[in-house]
């Protein structure tokens, strides 16, 4: 995802091109990983010739926030006090802001379910 948001759309063999570290990493991985990122919705894709093209169908922000929703809602359904607990304290401890701004966000979230 870092490539093709630095880079903008790319196919395969760009991204490969692209990708940091030494030694060239395995074209089929890579395409493996851009299609699993694709089916997920991470990414867009157009044909051009025989190859994808890849582009961000989300930003930084929007996968975070997806990625963070569906590991903490599947920790809840588990067990849902102590990973709210667990949530707040951590929350509490970067800053006091940020429990401000858990209320606030908890206040709008209730306004617009009422």
């Amino acid at each position: 995802m870092e490539v093709v948001w630095a880079n903008g759309p790319l196919t395969v063999r760009e991204v490969c091109g692209r990708l940091p570290g030494s030694g060239a990493p395995v074209y089929t991985t890579v395409m493996t990983t851009l299609d699993r990122l694709f089916h997920k919705g991470f990414l867009a894709r157009r044909k051009e010739g025989n190859a994808f093209v890849y582009s961000a169908a989300m930003t930084r922000q929007d996968v975070h926030r997806r990625i963070v929703e569906e590991t903490v809602s599947a920790l809840i359904e588990r067990s849902g006090d102590p990973v709210l607990a667990a949530f707040v304290d951590a929350a509490a401890s970067a800053s006091q802001e940020n429990l401000k701004r858990l209320e606030k966000l908890i206040a709008a979230k209730r306004r617009s379910k009422a």
